[in-house]
């Protein structure tokens, strides 16, 4: 297959320099501040972004260890396929967290409910909008009987490298 171009854009900043205990989705990471600097060569596109409260993070997950297609995810004691969960052992170690925007002072924005990895690099900030990122009639598949879990849920380090 061709190679696809991707550049990291800016660096996440957060208090979880260890994979051990940090929160799993930014449902659990409630009230957690981070910060993202922005290649300053990006600023220009920033613009009219301070408007929305929450943005949605595309980064990789830089500390996770190789590709596994089943995995045992943090939410549940069985194996499932890497597709059907969130675990970040993944082909491509793409992460995605919708976040809260707090504020942009040049290059710098400040975030709130944080789930990263400290020094996650990012890909790429879209705006998040619900009338476009809230779909109805949705089915969460094995997660229907553990998703009321994932607030208290944290990593316990099994998907680091």
């Amino acid at each position: 297959m061709p190679s696809i171009p991707c550049k990291q854009i800016g660096v996440l900043h957060t208090p979880f320099s260890k994979v051990d205990a940090m929160p799993i989705q930014p449902s659990g990471a409630v009230g957690v501040p981070g910060t993202l600097i922005l290649d300053p060569i990006f600023q220009p596109g920033l613009k009219d972004l301070e408007g929305f409260s929450h943005i949605i993070l595309i980064y990789i997950f830089h500390q996770a260890g190789p590709p596994e297609m089943t995995v045992i995810p943090f939410l549940d004691d069985s194996p499932h396929g890497i597709f059907a969960t969130r675990a970040p052992k993944r082909p491509n170690p793409i992460g995605l967290s919708i976040v809260q925007l707090l504020s942009i002072e040049g290059n710098l924005l400040t975030l709130q409910n944080v789930d990263m990895l400290d020094g996650s690099p990012v890909l790429d900030i879209k705006p998040y909008v619900p009338a476009f990122d809230q779909p109805e009639n949705v089915r969460t598949g094995w997660l229907s009987t553990r998703g009321h879990q994932v607030s208290r849920q944290r990593s316990d380090g099994r998907f680091k490298a």
